[in-house]
């Protein structure tokens, strides 16, 4: 199955800027509609952003569209998370998400059981 592996967490000063990167372990994932959430402590996972399987097509949660962009790079088989602008209140554990569905409606990404795969996230921590 469908490996994810999260990377470019760390910590970083608030208003600075971090580019997360989600790895897939086959390329068949290439096509799959992708998505950020991230969780913190006691909290439950939101969501961020998506991205269609083609890239064609993106989605924001609403609080993050000025700040936040997904992209992809089917050469490589990863997607792209990068952030702008962190306030103290993104830390948080970041996770991709992969869905089977090619193409990619804002309805559905917000909704964590619309994704096959899930990575294992990566940490966020923002310096005030």
């Amino acid at each position: 199955h469908v490996q994810l592996v999260e990377s470019g967490g760390g910590l970083v000063q608030a208003g600075g800027s971090l580019r997360l990167s989600c790895a897939a372990s086959e390329r068949t994932l290439s096509s799959y509609s992708m998505g950020w959430f991230r969780q913190a402590p006691g909290k439950e996972r939101e969501f961020v952003a998506a991205i269609s399987g083609s890239g064609d097509s993106t989605y924001y949660a609403d609080s993050e569209k000025a700040r936040f962009t997904i992209s992809r790079d089917t050469a490589k088989n990863t997607v792209y998370l990068h952030m702008n602008s962190l306030k103290p209140e993104d830390p948080a554990v970041y996770y991709c998400a992969a869905s089977y569905r090619t193409s990619w409606l804002r309805m559905w990404s917000e909704s964590q059981s619309m994704y096959n795969y899930w990575g294992q996230g990566t940490q966020v921590t923002v310096s005030s």
